[in-house]
């Protein structure tokens, strides 16, 4: 049979040469470029459909614009709940939907547990020596729970031994920092974010810092800057070569630049750490993180560099999205005087002028609702972060290769008006019983995402929101600036869904 292939080869060649006048080089110069063509763009068989709007190279990233998660629900509602759409010269699986979603995140979390190559993301996690970015194995495994105990340890939880208190304690300076203005226009993202940031420097390094510190200002500043360039360049992720590309190249040298002044941070941290260590009382997460490093027992083979990537997680993971929810939270409140007059009424009843505390939480129900509605309007991470699947695997009627990359469409669970009547509109009652209780685990409702990869912060992020937003409507009444415009409420899509800047009045009450 080869044989005959071979002489059908042999004896075709010099004809077609004839015919089209191509030389032998030019002839295997066109081969090799089909052959090269036809791998590249071969679509796997029974892969989920194409919307329309895909064009060769660059795939559907035209189509998909600067609010994708606006045409993915678009396309959910012309494709159905699993489509592909090609990012450059790879297919990405979109799952949309609450059956969808959990499927894969929750009872197959394994099959879907995995991470794809994305080159910016890569250069912030350390191409994987990370939580957040590492490749599902062992090694993840280890680091996931290292990292999980360290954290409960240092009080990522309710109940005895909690952070409660350091959180109070920023909360106050928030608070205290907001009447400074009083009742003046203010732009209050930057005071949110150091807020959270130093509950983050607490938890990782055992020391808060004051307001203007510059080392500080920087640290914020920088985190902010990464998360929002990782979001920004996706062009470089698709296409890693233009990095080399001057112009184009923007959102890679910013990303890093701002990382080298986080890890200039923390390997100071880590070098002060090491002087002082106390190994019979570990204080803060990187404490935890050097005696593991001496011990050896938990993550096999574990270095300083993936001590400080770790920290890197912490830290952009830690201060973006809560800083996001919280800066909604307010622009919510404002938007609806009369829902923000109902939560006060609620704080009065049962806080009155002592500093709320987690204790008051379950007599809240209606704060927690609104914390709820926020982060189902406004999706954090819309998309979560990108997952790809450790095996082959069928989704409905489709088959999904191994190590095929797959968005996780949180926005079209929190958006979707067969969970979520009227779905645009702001109303915290959808997460209240009929006896006023909190629904606090609604089908359709994933924030933190779910399953292997799971939001290791959740915890802690609850806990700061609960604690911020309840002290800040304790104390003041938030309003528009008179004359202006009611704040733009669509957002900006980077790797979060951040609001757009914007100006409000805090009325001390």
């Amino acid at each position: 049979m080869a044989a005959a292939v071979f002489r059908w080869i042999s004896e075709s060649v010099p004809e077609i040469l004839q015919i089209s006048g191509l030389t032998l080089q030019s002839f295997f110069v066109f081969l090799a470029a089909f052959l090269l063509a036809y791998f590249l763009l071969k679509r796997p068989r029974n892969l989920p459909p194409y919307p329309a709007g895909r064009v060769p190279v660059l795939g559907h990233l035209l189509a998909l614009g600067r609010a994708p998660h606006l045409k993915l629900a678009a396309w959910r509602r012309q494709y159905g709940d699993v489509f592909t759409v090609r990012m450059g010269m790879e297919d990405v699986v979109v799952l949309n939907g609450y059956t969808a979603v959990k499927d894969a995140l929750v009872d197959r979390s394994e099959l879907f547990a995995s991470r794809p190559p994305n080159y910016l993301f890569d250069v912030a996690a350390g191409f994987g020596k990370d939580v957040v970015g590492a490749r599902w194995g062992t090694e993840f495994k280890q680091k996931k729970k290292f990292a999980t105990a360290a954290l409960r340890n240092l009080g990522m939880k309710v109940g005895t031994g909690s952070f409660e208190e350091n959180i109070r304690v920023e909360a106050k300076y928030l608070r205290d920092r907001i009447a400074e203005h009083k009742g003046e226009p203010i732009d209050i993202a930057h005071d949110v974010t150091v807020t959270v940031a130093n509950v983050i420097c607490s938890m990782a390094f055992g020391k808060r810092y004051d307001y203007e510190d510059e080392t500080f200002r920087e640290l914020s500043e920088a985190v902010v800057t990464v998360m929002y360039e990782v979001g920004a360049g996706q062009i470089i992720s698709v296409f890693p070569l233009l990095r080399f590309v001057p112009g184009v190249n923007r959102a890679s040298l910013r990303l890093s630049e701002q990382l080298a002044k986080i890890k200039h941070v923390l390997k100071e941290e880590i070098a002060h750490h090491r002087e002082r260590l106390d190994r019979e009382n570990p204080r803060d997460f990187l404490d935890f993180c050097l005696l593991e490093l001496e011990q050896q027992e938990k993550v096999d083979g574990m270095t300083e560099e993936n001590v400080m990537y770790m920290s890197v997680d912490f830290f952009v993971g830690g201060i973006d999205t809560t800083t996001n929810t919280l800066l909604w939270s307010l622009l919510y409140m404002t938007l609806n005087p009369d829902i923000q007059d109902k939560v006060q009424q609620e704080l009065d009843a049962v806080v009155g002028e002592s500093l709320p505390a987690l204790s008051h939480r379950s007599q809240l129900p209606y704060v927690n609702s609104c914390l709820l509605e926020v982060m189902r309007i406004r999706s954090i991470l819309p998309f979560a972060v990108p997952h790809a699947t450790t095996e082959a695997v069928k989704v409905l009627e489709f088959d999904i290769p191994e190590s095929t990359q797959v968005l996780m469409n949180l926005y079209s669970l929190h958006k979707d008006p067969a969970y979520w009547p009227d779905p645009d509109r702001f109303n915290p009652e959808r997460f209240l019983d009929t006896e006023g209780n909190v629904i606090n685990k609604p089908e359709s409702f994933l924030p933190f995402s779910g399953g292997r990869r799971v939001c290791l912060g959740e915890q802690l992020a609850r806990m700061e929101l609960f604690l911020f937003f309840s002290t800040l409507l304790q104390s003041f009444t938030f309003k528009t600036p008179e004359g202006a415009p009611p704040p733009n409420a669509d957002g900006v899509f980077g790797l979060s869904l951040a609001p757009h800047p914007f100006q409000l009045c805090a009325i001390p009450r």
